[in-house]
């Protein structure tokens, strides 16, 4: 076991090339920060039921805390039972009575409606989501936010083309989709859900995470200027348990459901013996394979933005990283220098690259898992850079020297933490990437179109990036397969999840 702080590896590459400076990164940079004030929270929050907000049934309610301070935002109501049958209830009037029998085109008109209010409270928005889950608002601001008015920009011009998608002359919709997303990107997750099931003709019952409710809110304020027809859309904040209700109700068609592995299974065991559909999106453990002709100046970046994107809170992260044998002590090299001039901070700062780890539960995961990696032999590379004294964090940090057979190599850590192996050749690559149980995304680095696409037909995954990563586009369809679950989301393939084709 070797670990290494970046800086020294930073100083031993600077003194071997005769440079003055003592350390990369040493630039200082004046705070930058985007105003907390924009969010324009209220003290508390309701559930959004039949177009209103209204107290929970029980009038419980919880605490959701912002991650780079530890300290509470607003308090959130927790739904129960009596909450989800209120909601299905009212989904359910709406799809019989106004929705599904709405014209395609009088759908549309709403979702633009929706997408253009999106645009306009961006910033706002932004500000919520940075407070709320961690992530730096330089994501918040300009890849969550457009992403998600896109999404239904796209659907809305769905709308009324639905007998053209390719689903037969006539599709129609399923009923009431129940909705549970994750803390991760939740706007986003909330419009890849909500878009293309509305442009279907369908009512929703969102569930959004514990630890990150409040864009989902901000986004029935919108809803609520939008005119949506009350019911079509219903917001129910609370636990595992709150979800857990919202998947047994009878009054359910659909449940569509992204986060982990492990609920997603026992989701899906729940629902076998009922004729609900599902679709599931859960984990992953992505790799991303760099070949000895790729730009390793590109492929670094391509490394950086796969894993410490977003904190590494991504599910198609690519937390495996496979380099060829001639060039990995290179790409290490140029690797551990970037990820030294990473800075980790305030995420309101629109300077900081790596934000606040989402909540204590997930720190303790991370924490756990690398604890493993020293353990079973990987040479732990961990950057430099100072952390806040308060709130959830964690240093952006590689391990080389890593098999196979290693914890960090085989689970999901879902935080700044990347594990590098090595090949020889592309066979060995693929046999490699393809030696895990998820099946979500992977990427490919190479010049040689040819052997890009060898790989890519040969990777066991939904999604296969060549020359880039994280890359995202409401028109294109996302999902896994294995343990990373099925369905797809996005594109014409995100509608069929929604209609009885």
């Amino acid at each position: 076991m070797r670990t290494c702080e970046l800086t020294n590896l930073v100083e031993i590459d600077v003194s071997e090339n005769n440079m003055e400076i003592s350390r990369l990164g040493a630039l200082a940079y004046d705070p930058a920060p985007e105003s907390a004030a924009l969010a324009k929270l209220q003290p508390s929050y309701g559930l959004f039921i039949d177009g209103a907000f209204t107290d929970p049934s029980k009038h419980q309610q919880f605490a959701t805390l912002n991650p780079a301070t530890g300290l509470p935002l607003a308090m959130v109501a927790q739904a129960d039972v009596r909450d989800v049958d209120h909601a299905v209830k009212a989904a359910r009037r709406a799809y019989d009575n106004v929705w599904s029998t709405m014209s395609g085109a009088e759908r549309g008109k709403y979702l633009f409606r929706i997408a253009r209010l999106i645009q306009e409270r961006a910033r706002e928005l932004a500000v919520v989501e940075t407070l709320d889950n961690g992530k730096p608002i330089r994501e918040s601001r300009d890849i969550d936010l457009p992403l998600a008015a896109a999404h239904f920009f796209y659907y809305a011009g769905w709308a009324d083309k639905l007998d053209h998608a390719g689903f037969g002359s006539s599709p129609q919709p399923i009923g009431v989709a129940g909705q549970i997303i994750p803390w991760n990107f939740p706007l986003l997750m909330a419009a890849w859900k909500l878009a293309p099931a509305l442009a279907a003709g369908n009512t929703c019952v969102l569930k959004p995470a514990e630890t990150t409710p409040l864009s989902a809110l901000i986004l029935a304020e919108i809803l609520e200027q939008a005119e949506l027809p009350a019911g079509v859309v219903n917001i129910l904040t609370g636990d595992g348990s709150t979800g857990s209700a919202l998947v047994a109700h009878p009054g359910i068609d659909k449940i569509a459901f992204t986060g982990s592995t492990e609920v997603g299974r026992l989701i899906q065991e729940r629902l076998a013996s009922t004729d609900k559909r599902l679709t599931l999106e859960l984990g992953g453990k992505g790799a991303n394979i760099v070949f000895e002709d790729a730009p390793i100046d590109e492929v670094v970046e391509g490394i950086i933005d796969g894993i410490f994107f977003n904190q590494g809170h991504v599910c198609c992260a690519g937390s495996r990283l496979l380099v060829q044998e001639s060039v990995a002590d290179e790409v290490l090299r140029r690797l551990v220098r970037r990820v030294d001039q990473l800075r980790v901070g305030d995420p309101l700062d629109k300077n900081t690259d790596v934000g606040a780890i989402n909540s204590a539960a997930q720190l303790e995961k991370i924490r756990e898992l690398t604890a493993y990696g020293e353990l079973e032999g990987a040479t732990r590379y961990t950057s430099s850079c100072r952390l806040p004294d308060t709130g959830y964090w964690f240093s952006p940090t590689i391990f080389a020297d890593v098999s196979q057979s290693h914890r960090i190599a085989r689970e999901e850590i879902f935080g700044p933490v990347l594990s590098m192996l090595t090949f020889r050749t592309p066979e060995e690559a693929v046999a490699k990437a393809n030696n895990t149980k998820y099946g979500l995304a992977c990427g490919v680095w190479s010049e040689k179109g040819s052997r890009t696409l060898w790989v890519a037909e040969r990777l066991r995954a939904g999604v296969v990036w060549a020359n880039t990563y994280n890359r995202f586009d409401p028109t294109s369809p996302f999902g896994g397969m294995r343990e990373s679950g099925f369905g797809r989301e996005g594109g014409r393939h995100g509608l069929e999840a929604y209609l009885n084709v």
